[in-house]
């Protein structure tokens, strides 16, 4: 799960930095357009990521001792 986290760290890390990047202006249109797909592509990993995380959370479930549980899954 570590790596998983520092997937999504890094993954929005580098996001926040071509965001900065884009708003400074600095790059040619084509310049432009790369970074700006590399965003998306890292947009999507991020909210699939969390999407995954969310899905887990919701598999959380109370036994009947009132402890909180985990469901096996495999999408972790």
């Amino acid at each position: 799960m570590s790596e998983k986290k520092d997937n999504f760290e890094q993954s929005m890390k580098r996001l926040e930095k071509i965001v900065e990047e884009l708003d400074k202006g600095d790059f040619s249109l084509e310049d432009s357009l790369q970074k700006f797909e590399e965003g998306l592509k890292l947009g999507k990993t991020c909210r699939e990521m969390l999407d995954k995380a969310e899905s887990r959370v919701r598999k959380l479930v109370e036994n009947e001792e009132g402890s909180l549980c985990e469901e096996e899954t495999d999408e972790f």
